[in-house]
């Protein structure tokens, strides 16, 4: 009898579980580190303080759990979503467009929850946490590098993995500055792309000059 009731009370368990953490998410998308607290959370999801403490011993735990829960996924949606084998059917610099245009695309949509997850793993450096957060980084951009090299005989780079690698990186780091963690930059703004459109085209193309493919003129 001991069976036939666990895996439901599991179920419900981890459906709670699930509950909890996309409210995580959503009051840290929207208030930011210090803005997100327990009651706040509480309240979002429907729950009480009392339960949700029951189950983390503080915020900064349910932060962790709540953040390695979304890369995890993340990480899992990387490995089904493309493979090497299919990378190899898509022309390089399309393939190019459309990794470069879903991640302008997706940074912006979720900027705030993302620079409150690096305001969040920052704070928490050298930890268990931080090291786990950082495993599943590195992981995300491997899988990109290994994606990309399924093109390596299109790459005039004397070092394609390295190439691709510096590249990404360049292309990561630049949204980050621009669509995440945007700072007063005053007239210096005139020389940034005028949209998010302009920004995906130039880094397209940054990131195809700097692999050595040859690449079609417009007009």
């Amino acid at each position: 009898m001991a069976k036939k009731t666990l895996a439901p009370q599991q179920e419900r368990s981890r459906e709670s579980l699930r509950k909890l953490q996309k409210a995580t998410a959503e009051v840290l998308g929207q208030h930011g580190v210090e803005g997100t607290t327990i009651p706040r959370i509480a309240q979002h999801a429907g729950l009480t303080p009392g339960a949700i403490y029951r189950r983390f011993h503080d915020k900064d735990a349910l932060l962790e759990a709540t953040i390695l829960g979304m890369l995890e996924r993340q990480d899992e949606r990387m490995k089904v979503g493309l493979t090497p084998a299919a990378a190899t059917q898509i022309p390089l610099p399309v393939f190019a467009d459309q990794v470069i245009g879903g991640m302008v695309l997706s940074y912006r949509v979720n900027a705030a929850l993302l620079r409150a997850m690096r305001t969040f793993v920052r704070g928490r450096a050298n930890t268990t946490f931080w090291k786990t957060a950082c495993k599943f980084e590195v992981r995300a951009i491997e899988h990109v590098i290994e994606l990309f090299l399924t093109h390596r005989k299109e790459i005039r780079h004397p070092d394609p993995r390295t190439a691709i690698a510096m590249a990404f990186m360049m292309v990561v780091s630049t949204i980050y500055e621009i669509v995440v963690m945007p700072a007063d930059l005053g007239p210096l703004k005139n020389f940034l792309p005028k949209d998010d459109l302009a920004l995906k085209r130039e880094l397209v193309r940054a990131f195809l000059s700097y692999l050595g493919v040859e690449q079609k003129k417009s007009g």
